[in-house]
Protein backbone atom coordinates (compact mmCIF):
# COMPACT_ATOMS: atom_id res chain seq x y z
CA UNK A 1 0.00 0.00 0.00
CA UNK A 2 1.36 3.41 -0.33
CA UNK A 3 2.66 5.01 2.68
CA UNK A 4 0.36 7.35 4.34
CA UNK A 5 -2.56 5.03 3.59
CA UNK A 6 -3.20 3.55 6.91
CA UNK A 7 -6.12 5.63 7.49
CA UNK A 8 -8.00 4.35 4.49
CA UNK A 9 -6.57 0.73 5.10
CA UNK A 10 -8.85 0.75 8.46
CA UNK A 11 -11.80 2.45 6.98
CA UNK A 12 -12.00 0.00 3.62
CA UNK A 13 -10.83 -3.74 5.16
CA UNK A 14 -12.46 -2.76 8.74
CA UNK A 15 -15.76 -0.92 8.12
CA UNK A 16 -16.18 -1.73 4.71
CA UNK A 17 -15.15 -5.13 4.60
CA UNK A 18 -15.87 -5.87 7.92
CA UNK A 19 -12.51 -7.68 9.40
CA UNK A 20 -11.90 -7.05 12.97
CA UNK A 21 -8.37 -4.94 13.26
CA UNK A 22 -5.86 -6.37 15.83
CA UNK A 23 -2.81 -4.83 16.90
CA UNK A 24 0.15 -5.04 15.54
CA UNK A 25 3.79 -4.49 17.11
CA UNK A 26 4.39 -1.16 18.26
CA UNK A 27 7.77 -0.57 16.31
CA UNK A 28 5.48 -1.16 13.21
CA UNK A 29 2.17 0.52 13.99
CA UNK A 30 3.00 3.26 10.80
CA UNK A 31 3.49 0.42 8.54
CA UNK A 32 2.00 -2.33 9.25
CA UNK A 33 -2.25 -3.08 9.87
CA UNK A 34 -3.47 -6.48 10.79
CA UNK A 35 -6.81 -7.88 10.67
CA UNK A 36 -8.74 -10.98 11.56
CA UNK A 37 -10.91 -12.56 9.40
CA UNK A 38 -13.89 -12.94 11.26
CA UNK A 39 -13.43 -16.68 13.89
CA UNK A 40 -11.48 -18.51 11.15
CA UNK A 41 -7.54 -17.65 13.30
CA UNK A 42 -6.42 -16.60 9.68
CA UNK A 43 -5.42 -13.22 9.32
CA UNK A 44 -4.89 -10.28 6.61
CA UNK A 45 -1.88 -8.31 6.80
CA UNK A 46 -1.04 -4.95 5.24
CA UNK A 47 2.17 -3.55 4.75
CA UNK A 48 2.34 -0.22 3.40
CA UNK A 49 5.23 1.18 1.24
CA UNK A 50 8.11 3.22 1.37
CA UNK A 51 8.01 6.48 0.41
CA UNK A 52 10.92 5.70 -2.19
CA UNK A 53 9.31 3.00 -3.71
CA UNK A 54 7.24 3.92 -7.16
CA UNK A 55 3.20 2.35 -6.82
CA UNK A 56 3.08 2.27 -10.68
CA UNK A 57 -0.54 1.76 -12.65
CA UNK A 58 0.88 -1.30 -14.00
CA UNK A 59 1.39 -2.75 -10.16
CA UNK A 60 -2.10 -1.27 -9.45
CA UNK A 61 -3.33 -2.99 -12.40
CA UNK A 62 -1.57 -5.99 -11.36
CA UNK A 63 -4.26 -9.60 -11.61
CA UNK A 64 -2.78 -11.56 -8.61
CA UNK A 65 -5.17 -10.84 -5.71
CA UNK A 66 -6.32 -12.93 -2.73
CA UNK A 67 -9.69 -14.36 -2.79
CA UNK A 68 -12.15 -14.37 0.47
CA UNK A 69 -14.71 -16.71 0.87
CA UNK A 70 -17.85 -15.94 2.13
CA UNK A 71 -20.59 -18.86 3.60
CA UNK A 72 -23.64 -18.05 1.66
CA UNK A 73 -25.02 -15.75 -1.08
CA UNK A 74 -26.99 -13.60 0.94
CA UNK A 75 -23.68 -12.75 2.39
CA UNK A 76 -22.08 -12.09 -0.90
CA UNK A 77 -24.56 -10.46 -1.87
CA UNK A 78 -24.23 -8.08 1.24
CA UNK A 79 -20.99 -7.59 0.79
CA UNK A 80 -21.16 -7.00 -2.46
CA UNK A 81 -24.08 -3.50 -2.10
CA UNK A 82 -22.07 -2.31 0.97
CA UNK A 83 -18.40 -2.43 -1.09
CA UNK A 84 -20.32 -1.16 -4.32
CA UNK A 85 -22.12 1.78 -2.04
CA UNK A 86 -18.27 2.69 -0.62
CA UNK A 87 -17.29 2.66 -3.89
CA UNK A 88 -20.18 5.12 -5.63
CA UNK A 89 -20.34 7.63 -2.48
CA UNK A 90 -16.28 7.92 -2.54
CA UNK A 91 -14.26 9.23 0.57
CA UNK A 92 -11.96 7.69 2.60
CA UNK A 93 -10.74 4.41 1.95
CA UNK A 94 -13.09 4.37 -1.12
CA UNK A 95 -12.33 1.18 -3.62
CA UNK A 96 -11.13 2.10 -6.37
CA UNK A 97 -13.34 -0.34 -8.81
CA UNK A 98 -16.13 -2.95 -7.89
CA UNK A 99 -17.99 -4.67 -10.10
CA UNK A 100 -21.44 -3.80 -10.04
CA UNK A 101 -24.49 -5.82 -8.03
CA UNK A 102 -26.33 -7.29 -10.27
CA UNK A 103 -23.86 -7.74 -13.00
CA UNK A 104 -21.55 -9.80 -14.75
CA UNK A 105 -18.62 -10.15 -12.56
CA UNK A 106 -15.00 -8.99 -14.23
CA UNK A 107 -13.44 -12.17 -13.92
CA UNK A 108 -12.35 -15.12 -16.51
CA UNK A 109 -15.91 -17.12 -17.35
CA UNK A 110 -16.82 -21.11 -16.80
CA UNK A 111 -18.77 -23.08 -14.64
CA UNK A 112 -15.34 -24.22 -13.16
CA UNK A 113 -15.75 -21.01 -11.66
CA UNK A 114 -17.49 -20.38 -8.27
CA UNK A 115 -20.21 -17.44 -7.64
CA UNK A 116 -17.88 -14.15 -7.50
CA UNK A 117 -16.91 -10.78 -8.08
CA UNK A 118 -14.07 -8.66 -7.62
CA UNK A 119 -12.92 -5.75 -6.49
CA UNK A 120 -9.74 -3.27 -6.25
CA UNK A 121 -9.01 -1.62 -3.00
CA UNK A 122 -8.42 2.35 -2.65
CA UNK A 123 -4.82 1.56 -3.39
CA UNK A 124 -5.71 -0.45 -6.39
CA UNK A 125 -4.95 -3.80 -4.88
CA UNK A 126 -7.59 -7.03 -6.65
CA UNK A 127 -9.94 -8.91 -4.70
CA UNK A 128 -11.97 -11.50 -5.12
CA UNK A 129 -14.90 -12.65 -3.22
CA UNK A 130 -16.50 -16.13 -3.78
CA UNK A 131 -18.83 -18.86 -2.57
Amino acid sequence: MPPGTLPAANVFYGTTLGLNPRAVPQLQADSLAWFDIASSGQQLHVAFGRPDVDFTDEARAARRHPCFRVESQEQLNELQRRIWEHYERGGEGAPSECDRPGGENSGAKGVEYPTRFFARDFAGNRLEFSL
